[in-house]
């Protein structure tokens, strides 16, 4: 084992933004999927269509511009089909139920920068009923502060967002190391001087860190 893989990270004067999808989480499995298609009736042969359904209005549901019910009601149009309130509950219970299977290598580094005294915090482009999870879940506790697009109606990588992130945590720019899984998004925090890093895995994010830790020691 590396002798590293347990060690505190610590980057005094900065602060290390995470993502939350696909960075601490990990996507919905197969099994999740199939349960989700299963709900809404949507045979095999249209599981295409669905799905270009499900994100076409995600943008809005993610910013708080639109409700859960409204959200769920454009998929339905989109795919010529209803759904009563009781479907559209069991949609957004397994939609979410399959976001909330963590990384447990991710959650490892971030035990490691808080246990290394590392200031840190979470930016999710995520609808305004994740704030509980986020806030009051398992890892919780790990971030100083938990900042929700459907909350601030804001969604990356819009510069606005990266600049009240900013604003709240009382940092500049040049503080603030930002961790996420799409390349955009860590473009718009770096178009503002912000540090990024497109998370591919644990171990990379890892070593990019140790990295930065060192440059901070120098």
């Amino acid at each position: 084992m590396n002798s590293t893989a347990r060690s505190p990270i610590s980057l005094p004067g900065r602060v290390v933004v995470f993502d939350y999808g696909e960075v601490i989480s990990v996507e919905p499995t197969a099994a999740n999927r199939a349960e989700l298609l299963a709900i809404a009736g949507v045979a095999d042969v249209d599981a295409d269509a669905f799905w270009t359904a499900y994100w076409a209005p995600r943008a809005p549901l993610d910013a708080g511009t639109i409700s859960i019910r409204e959200y769920w009601d454009a998929v339905a149009a989109t795919m010529g089909r209803q759904w009563d309130t009781a479907t559209v509950h069991l949609l957004w219970v397994c939609d979410v139920t399959g976001w909330m299977s963590v990384n447990t290598a991710t959650l490892a580094v971030i035990e490691r920068l808080v246990a290394g005294g590392t200031r840190t915090a979470l930016l999710s482009n995520a609808g305004a009923d994740y704030s509980g999870f986020f806030r009051n879940g398992s890892f919780g506790h790990l971030f100083e502060q938990h900042f929700i697009s459907g909350e601030l109606h804001l969604v990356k990588p819009d510069a606005a967002i990266y600049q009240h992130v900013l604003d709240a945590l009382g940092i500049a720019a040049d503080q603030m190391i930002f961790i996420d899984n799409r390349a955009d998004n860590v473009a718009g925090a770096e178009d503002l001087g912000i540090t990024g890093h497109v998370f591919t895995s644990a171990e990379q994010l890892s070593a990019f860190l140790e990295t930065a830790q060192v440059g901070v020691s120098a």
